[in-house]
Formats: structure tokens, sequence, C-alpha cells
């Protein structure tokens, strides 16, 4: 019985592997319903015991997060679209530095042969484009309407997308008591203490460590843009993406934002250091204030792990890939420390207790 009921755990393991495989092309929608059913649970939750049914309170939350949404949208729209075409613009005076100062220094410095790092074709392409981009907004048109098909499957994984995340945070306490009804009685128990620990690592990443992604993305624009960065917003908004891996968000920020200075400012000392003051400051709010308020002392990933998920995912299944990795590798962590524990229980690691002399 007990081998039989292990070939069926493992069925189903290698018959769900078979659905995402098969349909990860259209998952993505349902995917991203499931994240934000996941991250708006407790905060329904919390309106159900001021009052609310559970019904009003998703409609709520929908509510708010839509006026939120469409604030941020209409705001940070048009910065994004102004500090694109500037970084556009600036893309060949970048091009310039590399080619007439820092290669030749490295070909100098490192004895390399003349013309390795040959630019001309990049600048070249990238200046013939500068004058075309004010009609960026209509070439992506162009290209949408040209492939109607294309654009009507985006526009029903959007309009899905919501309907389908209603639906499941409304149905979300039902869904779970009858997956929970699902499982084996005599394992009941042990199953739903499993899921509690993902859970845990789960809530540490998608909604400690989102939170923490989206403060930093905060606290680096607002700071950049105080410096006079004309790159700040854009810089910032990519550091806090970045975050999701710990410090390469300021890596990438900070190096981002030096480079990005020194172009605008001819190397000035005081704007320079005000950079690095924003990263130092975002840097130590974040160790002392941020992770620890909104993730806590739960156990996470290692950041080895979140970049190993990240590549893996995206390179099997896309997109959709990406968005299961860090679920997946949270589930994996928490069965592969049981196993470890099992393993320390076991006579194959403690060995014979009475060895014979």
């Amino acid at each position: 019985m007990a081998d039989s009921r292990r070939w069926v755990w493992w069925g189903v393991a290698f018959a769900a592997a078979l659905f995402v495989y098969f349909l990860h092309p259209i998952l993505t929608p349902f995917l991203v319903a499931i994240v934000l059913a996941y991250m708006f649970d407790p905060v329904v939750d919390r309106l159900e015991k001021y009052g609310f049914s559970r019904t009003w309170g998703v409609v709520t939350v929908f509510a708010l997060f839509t006026v939120i949404f469409m604030t941020l949208l209409l705001v940070l729209v048009p910065l994004l679209a102004k500090q694109l075409l500037k970084l556009y613009q600036l893309a060949p005076l970048v091009l310039d530095w590399l080619q007439h100062t820092a290669m030749p220094w490295v070909q100098a410095k490192f004895g390399l042969s003349d013309g390795f790092w040959q630019f001309d074709k990049i600048k070249a392409a990238i200046t013939e484009h500068v004058g075309q981009a004010g009609d960026i907004v209509g070439v992506v048109l162009s290209k949408a309407t040209a492939s109607s098909l294309a654009l009507v499957g985006f526009l029903a994984n959007l309009v899905l997308i919501p309907v389908v995340a209603f639906y499941l945070l409304r149905d979300w306490n039902i869904l779970l008591e009858k997956i929970r009804n699902l499982l084996p009685r005599d394992s009941e128990e042990r199953i739903v203490s499993l899921a509690k620990e993902c859970h845990d690592v789960l809530g540490a990443f998608v909604r400690g460590q989102l939170l923490v992604m989206l403060a930093l993305g905060v606290i680096y624009s607002a700071g950049l843009m105080l410096v006079g960065l004309e790159l700040g917003l854009l810089i910032g908004l990519m550091a806090g993406l970045a975050a999701i891996v710990p410090y390469m968000g300021f890596i990438i920020g900070i190096g981002a934002a030096l480079t990005a200075g020194l172009f605008q400012f001819g190397g000035d000392l005081y704007p320079m250091l005000g950079i690095v003051a924003v990263f130092m400051v975002g840097q130590a709010l974040e160790g002392m204030v941020l992770t620890p308020l909104l993730v806590g002392d739960r156990i996470g990933l290692h950041p080895v792990a979140v970049i190993f998920a990240i590549l893996a995912g995206g390179e099997l299944f896309g997109f959709t890939g990406v968005l299961l990795a860090l679920p997946v590798a949270a589930v994996i962590m928490v069965l592969v420390r049981h196993v470890q524990d099992a393993y320390k229980d076991s006579q194959v690691y403690k060995g014979d207790e009475d060895p014979q002399l």
C-alpha cells in the first residue's frame, strides 16, 4: 500500500509537470491572477474582521488597487517616457566615451590589439534612430495592429487577469478547504505543516520582498531626483526591481547612477557624493528597517538559489517559468530541509552506534 501511494504521488507530480510544460503559453494570466489573489488575501481577511462580506471586501480591495495603479500609471508613464528618450539620446555619448577614452586606456594597460572595441556600427545605428524617437508610440501601434491576432490575445490576457483574480480571491478560503479535504487523512497534518512552512517562505518573498523592492524603488528614485539626476526615476525603479536579489539592486543602481552622473555633471564632486549617499541610505534602510519589518526573521531563499531559479525557470518555460521560479524553489527548499533532517536521523548518516573495537 505504501509503495502504491508513493507511485500515486509521483504520478500526480509528473502530470502537473506535463500540464505546465504543454500549457505554459496560456498560463501566464492565471499565474499572475494567483499571485494577486495570494498577495491580497490577508487584506480581504482583515476587512472581513471589520464586518465586510467576502465579496464586498474583494470589491473594495480591487477598487483601491485600481485607483492606485491608474494614478501611478498616469504619473509615471510620461516621466519614464521622457527619461527613456533621454537615455536613448545619451547612448551615442556613452559609446564615444567608451571608444575614445575607456577602451584606449584598457588597450594600453593590457596590451590589446588596435580596434578591438569597434563601436562605430553600434553608434551609427543608435544615432540613426534618435531622430525617430518621437514616433516610438506610432511605431509600436503600427507593429501591434499589423499582428491583430497577437494584439487581441494580449488585450484578452489583460482583461482575463482581474476577472480570474477576483473569483480566486473571493473563493480563496473555500478552495483551500476543498484541497485540504482531498488530502489523505493519515497524512493531512504533515502535509498541512509542510504547506505552512512553504507559505512562510513564499510570504517572505512574494509579499515581503516585493514590498521591500517597491520601497527601495521609491527611495532610490526620490533621492536621485532630489540630487538632480535626469535619469533618476528610471535608474531608481531599475535598482528596486533588481533588489529581488540581495545587494544586486545596490550594485546595479549605484553603477548606473554614477555613470549617468558622470556624463550629466561632468565629474562634479558634490552631485556624485549625493548619488553615493542616496544608495548608502537606501542600503542602510533596507538592512535595518525594511527587511526586518516587512520580511522578518522568516527563512528566505539564498541569493544564489534566487538567481538560479529565475534563470532556470526562464530557460525552461519562458516568462511563465520566471513567475513560477521562486514559488517552486521555495517549496523545494522546504522539502529539501525535511529530507536533510530525515537523513540525519537515519542509520545511513549515524552509522553503527555501537562499533566493535
